[in-house]
């Protein structure tokens, strides 16, 4: 096999990179978060109302997602809005749901 360092280099980066992703949304209000977020961008009220989550809870999950580069942020005057910021992140949240997520949620009969 030729390159095979150089393909387990660029393999292993990859590895690095899909374990950080996996290892934020490896907690229940963090992928909640990200769930609603991939429908659209929404407001801290609106998540908050959205997730029954109450500021602190939320405020630190946001932080979170904010620090490793899973969300952006735009701020409207006072509200500042969060939307996902990875395409391979939606892509990896569309299949999480659609194999974790009820039939129901799904709209199939």
């Amino acid at each position: 096999m030729h390159g095979s360092s150089l393909d387990i280099e660029s393999m292993r980066a990859a590895a690095g990179e899909a374990t950080a992703v996996l290892g934020v949304l490896a907690n229940t209000n963090r992928l909640l978060l990200m769930c609603q977020l991939s429908q659209g961008e929404k407001c801290v009220g609106e998540l908050e109302e959205l997730l029954d989550l109450h500021q602190p809870t939320l405020s630190q999950q946001l932080g979170v997602l904010r620090s490793a580069g899973l969300v952006n942020t735009r701020r409207d005057g006072k509200k500042i809005h969060y939307s996902v910021a990875d395409a391979r992140v939606l892509a990896l949240l569309d299949t999480l749901y659609q194999l974790y997520c009820p039939r129901s949620l799904q709209g199939n009969p």
